[in-house]
Parts: C-alpha cells; structure tokens; sequence
C-alpha cells in the first residue's frame, strides 16, 4: 500500500437509541484495507483498536474500575466463523479490550465485543465495502452499538450519547488513517 490518505471528511450518520456510526472512503481495495482492520495486535505495535486516543481513554477507565468492581463479565463465546487467515484476527481472538465475535474476509466484516464494566453490551462492528465507479477504493464504515440492561443501562444509554459520538469519530478518523497509510 501507498501514502494513501483518506477522501474526504469522515461522515457522520444519525445516531439512534444505542448506536452511533461514521464512514470514510479512502483510495485503498477493500483487500489491502482488510489486512489493516483485521490485523492482530503485535508485541510492540500499536493498533486502532487498542491505542485510539478514545478507546485507549476507555481502556484506562475501565481498569480503574476494575479495581473497585473486580474484572468485567464474560465475553459471550465467539460462534464458529471463516477465519481471517494465519494472520488476522479470528473469532474469540482477544484485542486490547475487545473480543473478536466474527472476522469475514469474504464480507469484509469485523465484529468486536467489549469486555468492560458497562450497564449493557458494547459493541464495534467496522466493514468496508467496495465503490462502484472507483475501483481501487473502498468505504470503512464504523459502528458502535450499546444494547443497555435494566435501568441504569437506560440512563447510561442517554448520558453517554456525547462520548460514544466522540469514541466513533476518533475511531473512524483513525482507522481510516491507518488503512490509508497500509498500517497492518
């Protein structure tokens, strides 16, 4: 891959109750850029989905918790999926916080379940797909999902609204960045 950057702005969709989403197209196939979203994290080397300024704040706060409320519940075991070959993430793979629930190198698909203390289930999807029109691109769509439990999950699903816009476009933006620059 080349230096590549992204093109144009980050796109910002509606939220709605539970989920806030972004895309970005960038001059990269979806092939190559598949490689960088699917990459497993390596002694040493950052990745977007561990060091994101926002989601490397969210890891630091959860570990705070950890101490106070002891360590989060269970990821739910990841169901049998197409690997993402020798070198990418397959599910039940761990990531920074996340566990890896499906990696789809045919659908170009990555779905990722949060392991922290939340009031609900936290989850990232990012998938990319290809342009028509612009061969040689692609568009990285990126998800975030809070399914909320009991009361407090609703009251938390209203309040952290602000931040999960701020965590999704930090994500977008860096994930979009890493696979325009063929970061893997």
């Amino acid at each position: 891959m080349g230096s590549s950057r992204p093109v144009g702005p980050v796109r910002r969709l509606l939220p709605r109750p539970g989920v806030s989403e972004r895309h970005v197209q960038v001059d990269v196939p979806p092939a190559e850029a598949w490689r960088v979203v699917a990459a497993p994290p390596a002694p040493g080397c950052e990745r977007w989905y561990a060091d994101a300024a926002p989601l490397a704040f969210r890891g630091r706060l959860d570990e705070a918790a950890r101490t106070v409320l002891g360590p989060p519940p269970a990821a739910p075991v990841a169901p049998p999926g197409p690997a993402g070959g020798d070198d990418l993430l397959r599910p039940g793979d761990e990531a920074g916080f996340w566990t890896v629930l499906e990696a789809d190198p045919a659908a170009y698909r990555l779905r990722l379940h949060a392991r922290v203390h939340a009031p609900g289930t936290v989850r990232l999807s990012v998938w990319l797909t290809a342009l028509s029109g612009l061969p040689g691109s692609c568009r990285v769509h990126v998800r975030i999902g809070f399914r909320p439990r009991g009361l407090v999950g609703a009251g938390y699903l209203v309040a952290d609204l602000p931040a999960r816009e701020v965590v999704v476009e930090g994500v977008a933006r860096r994930l979009a960045a890493d696979v325009a620059a063929g970061v893997a």
